[in-house]
């Protein structure tokens, strides 16, 4: 008899244990108490990948804050893949990274191609929202944005309008336009143009060039280009080409024959590598320097910088560290590690930022940042170039407005 009550209180011990084990994972913030995934796809590999390292350093350094406090009682963790800048393998890895890994947010990378392709492929077709950081195509989130897709970073409309309407106050009347032959080169073309013209109607395109994005050898473009006399240039590169470029520029004394445009021109990131090598002169624009704003928010991340990978950072380490302070931010407010929830939770939200507060803009789900325009000079006592002369221009100036992304959408 004592054999048998035994076993039945142990059974009933065991059905309270299970009980009790049930209502706490019902419990709001038990079922959430696991890591939050994050599946990183960006370049490792090559002249690019000094874009797609500096953003995950300042990822990285924003999740060393974040996880201390934690987001809905665990961490957020992260892996990556090396897409190589390539379309192919950039949706590769994010099919990886979505169906084996089950990460809950994609987030990269430097080739707008491989943005548009994984944002129309994997994000919207899966479900899963996907945060851009640094490509910049305006069709990202303008023609061909919708909910699963995010950007945190300035893209070609935004560059496009703070150089047109910085150039249209120039003298310039004969323009050339040169650069990378693939999305993003185009993007940034069209943008600029566009808004100078609209500015400027009496301006004129006298030529074009378009090279292989990474084209090691740019002096026969330029050498071509200056044949043709034009008053100013427009050079749309970026990542692979934007050291080509520069290096080209400074041997041939470009722009000290004519005037020279090129976003992210005054970059730190394209400009301190370059030391000597950099041209002065060019005009550039750019959405952060770790030298400006001079405010005590941005010493402060350039600091905690500074100390954990013993250089400045250049932009796209403040793209990632922002991305970091949204998906926290967005997870905290949707109380729950869901989707859907994070997505209407990072709809609108504004974060304190390295360079004041920032929105992540409903409509288009295009962060809102200002825009420093500069011209590359040499600064005082280093080795390397910095802008200088910097215009700030806020962010309501050079976004498109919610109705024209809706125009270009093909909705009222």
């Amino acid at each position: 008899m004592k054999v048998r009550k035994k076993g039945l209180w142990e059974i009933v011990s065991l059905g309270l244990g299970l009980l009790v084990a049930v209502l706490l994972v019902g419990l709001p913030g038990n079922a959430q108490a696991r890591n939050i995934k994050v599946g990183i796809i960006d370049c490792y590999s090559g002249p690019p990948a000094v874009y797609g390292k500096d953003a995950l350093n300042g990822f990285k350094l924003a999740l060393s804050e974040i996880n201390k406090e934690g987001v809905l009682g665990g961490k957020i963790e992260w892996t990556k893949r090396d897409t190589k800048f390539k379309v192919d393998l950039a949706l590769s890895m994010a099919k990886e990274l979505v169906m084996r890994e089950n990460v809950d947010v994609l987030v990269g990378t430097i080739n707008s191609g491989a943005a548009m392709a994984v944002s129309e492929a994997i994000a919207k077709k899966e479900k899963i929202p996907f945060i851009v950081w640094i490509s910049k195509s305006e069709r990202i989130t303008g023609e061909k944005g919708h909910r699963y897709v995010f950007s945190c970073g300035e893209n070609t409309a935004m560059a496009g309008k703070a150089g047109g309407v910085a150039l249209s106050k120039k003298p310039y009347v004969k323009y050339w336009i040169a650069g990378d032959d693939y999305e993003y080169g185009h993007a940034i073309a069209n943008a600029a143009w566009r808004n100078l013209k609209a500015k400027k109607p009496d301006v004129k395109k006298i030529g074009e060039s378009w090279w292989k994005p990474g084209e090691p050898d740019l002096t026969p473009y330029i050498t071509s280009i200056l044949s043709a006399k034009p008053d100013a240039v427009i050079f749309c590169t970026g990542g692979r080409s934007m050291t080509n470029i520069m290096k080209a520029v400074k041997a041939t004394g470009m722009a000290k024959k004519v005037p020279i445009w090129i976003h992210t021109a005054t970059d730190h990131a394209v400009l301190k590598p370059l030391g000597a090598e950099a041209p002065e002169g060019v005009m550039g624009t750019m959405d952060y320097h770790f030298y400006y704003p001079d405010t005590a928010a941005n010493k402060a991340f350039v600091k905690k910088f500074e100390a954990a990978y013993g250089h400045a950072p250049g932009f796209p380490a403040f793209h990632g560290y922002i991305t970091a302070q949204f998906i926290a931010a967005a997870f905290r407010k949707a109380g729950a590690i869901d989707k859907e929830k994070f997505i209407d939770a990072l709809e609108g939200m504004k974060i304190d930022s390295p360079v004041g507060k920032i929105e992540m803009r409903a409509c288009d789900h295009q962060v809102v940042l200002p825009m420093y325009l500069g011209i590359t000079k040499k600064a005082a006592g280093k080795d390397y170039v910095i802008s200088s002369d910097i215009v700030t221009l806020t962010g309501d100036e050079v976004m498109p407005t919610c109705e024209e992304i809706m125009k270009a959408r093909g909705k009222k």
